[in-house]
């Protein structure tokens, strides 16, 4: 019986790790962050978007939105007043999406009180 041989990592796949490790060094914390935000908003996310009364008691919610994007001017390009995105309205404030729930496009003011986090479950 002839012994089995470990695979081998290709040079250039440790050449090629090895650099992307240097370089994420080498940026600043703001280019990390923005790398991560890249990838993020690639790969997406399960967040969930919650809008308060004045009292502190959600009235709306929403799950499964992949990101809050900042509206911008058409002509001017300055951010807008207001963060916009798509997810499913959570109509019963139960946490799940039901069968009647849909996907949604909304719109929440800066002047709201809100919060946006990444869904825990």
């Amino acid at each position: 019986m002839t012994p089995r041989r470990s695979p081998s990592i290709r040079p250039a796949l440790v050449l090629s790790m090895v650099l992307a490790a240097v370089l994420a060094t080498a940026c600043t914390q703001e280019q990390q962050n923005q790398i991560k935000r890249d990838i993020q908003n690639w790969t997406g996310t399960d967040g969930v978007l919650e809008v308060y009364a004045g009292s502190g008691q959600v009235v709306k919610r929403f799950l499964k939105i992949d990101k809050l994007s900042t509206a911008m001017g058409t002509s001017d390009g300055d951010p807008r007043r207001y963060r916009y995105g798509y997810g499913v309205l959570d109509e019963n404030l139960n946490n799940q999406v039901d069968p009647t729930e849909k996907r949604i496009y909304f719109e929440v003011s800066d002047y709201a009180t809100y919060v946006f986090f990444e869904s825990p479950r």
